[in-house]
């Protein structure tokens, strides 16, 4: 079920290289990368603010849940923003709050001030990504496939360096990384000005009610369900396992370089093979499996202290969580008969609220229980995605065969 020809933003697709894309596309590519530092960012000096601020691991963890939580609420109105002001505009405003909110939150002096600046961080982040996506697809001039593998390396390299940089940053100040990612994103709203034609709006404005509409369509609802649930594993390894590596900033900005890089090259490469080889789902179901492992491997080293084996598990997990991605969001782009923005942001709603809720319960979890807890829980609830992922896989088939299977 392929919703190409309802794309007003889409140009003619020449099947052409992955790297033959317009200026537009880079640009957009490049904030890209920026906008997603905005998520591993912060991992690095996750126990620095704790300490520096004196607030509990599930206080810092609501850096992460004001984050996902306004993220996905806002997604709900990218779609009716973007149809009236245009893609460009949507893009920019997003851009522009995500610098005033990056930088507010390091001129921040208490955790209550910095979950809610970046609360207006997340609305930036909706705002840009949820265009982004759409935008990279329609301008794109290799098709719909190798453009969301392009989006998905942006993603990738993003999330990977973020740490890094949040880690030699926050080595001087857990300010650093803030400002850092203010000018990055100044840096990209320039590129886009100027690289960016103006887009011609579409000619039906979107609604609010159009997500929850797609969302009428089971195989969207289910990929969002499914989201929903390994977003609990996703951010317990985010927000959480910085606490039991007993590595400073620097030693957590490697680490999650190390995941992000695998991330990356993962989905670039790895994903498009398996897609071809296997079936869409069967390939999600595999890969998240092989992470709820991973996430017992993990509660099982804290148990046991050791802190290598969470380090060595966090980095592999980059190997599903990269695979994961690109074959998500290409069955999303499949799955319902909609306008892919509306797709994303019906998705994205969905997702976003399993990240709201998963950083803070995952903190809580190690304080009412043990060190461990809250990877044990994040296994459960990965696993019960994959359960429903497969429960419902008939309903899910047109997705396997608009992908060749």
């Amino acid at each position: 079920m392929k919703t190409n020809a309802s794309q007003p933003l889409e140009l003619e697709q020449r099947q052409g290289g992955l790297l033959s894309q317009p200026k537009a596309v880079w640009a957009i590519a490049f904030a890209c990368i920026i906008s997603f530092m905005g998520l591993g960012l912060v991992d690095p000096i996750l126990p620095a603010i704790a300490e520096q601020l004196h607030a509990s691991k599930s206080q810092v963890s609501l850096l992460f849940t004001s984050y996902n939580l306004v993220t996905g609420i806002a997604m709900l109105i990218t779609g009716v923003i973007s149809s009236r002001i245009g893609i460009k505009k949507t893009l920019l405003t997003g851009m522009l709050l995500i610098v005033i909110f990056a930088a507010l939150g390091g001129l921040s002096n208490s955790i209550g001030g910095i979950v809610g600046f970046r609360g207006g961080w997340g609305l930036g982040n909706a705002l840009f990504i949820a265009t982004a996506l759409s935008a990279i697809v329609g301008l794109s001039t290799s098709g719909t496939a190798k453009a969301i593998i392009l989006y998905e390396a942006a993603l990738g390299l993003g999330i990977s360096v973020g740490p890094l940089l949040g880690g030699e940053l926050g080595s001087i100040s857990w300010r650093g990384p803030f400002f850092g990612v203010a000018v990055l994103m100044a840096i990209g709203f320039i590129f886009v000005t100027f690289m960016l034609p103006n887009v011609p709006k579409p000619k039906k404005a979107s609604t609010l009610a159009d997500p929850f509409k797609a969302l009428s369509y089971p195989a969207l609802l289910i990929l969002g369900i499914t989201a929903f649930l390994y977003n609990f594993g996703f951010f317990t390894l985010m927000a959480y396992s910085p606490y039991v590596m007993d590595l400073d900033e620097h030693g957590l900005g490697y680490v999650f370089f190390g995941w992000g890089i695998l991330l990356a090259f993962t989905s670039v490469f790895v994903a498009p093979k398996l897609q071809k080889r296997f079936s869409v789902v069967s390939s999600i179901a595999a890969v998240l499996t092989l992470f709820t492992i991973v996430l017992l491997i993990m509660g099982i080293g804290t148990y046991n202290h050791s802190s290598q084996t969470v380090i060595v598990c966090v980095i592999v997990a980059g190997i599903f969580l990269g695979i994961n991605n690109t074959l998500i969001t290409t069955a999303v782009m499949q799955a319902a008969p909609v306008e892919r923005s509306v797709a994303s942001a019906a998705y994205s709603f969905v997702r976003f609220l399993g990240g709201a809720v998963s950083p803070w319960l995952a903190g809580k979890l190690s304080e009412w229980y043990h060190a461990e807890t809250p990877f044990y829980f994040g296994a459960v609830m990965v696993f019960l995605g994959v359960v429903a992922l497969l429960v419902s896989r008939r309903k899910l088939a047109h997705v396997d065969r608009a992908e060749g299977h």
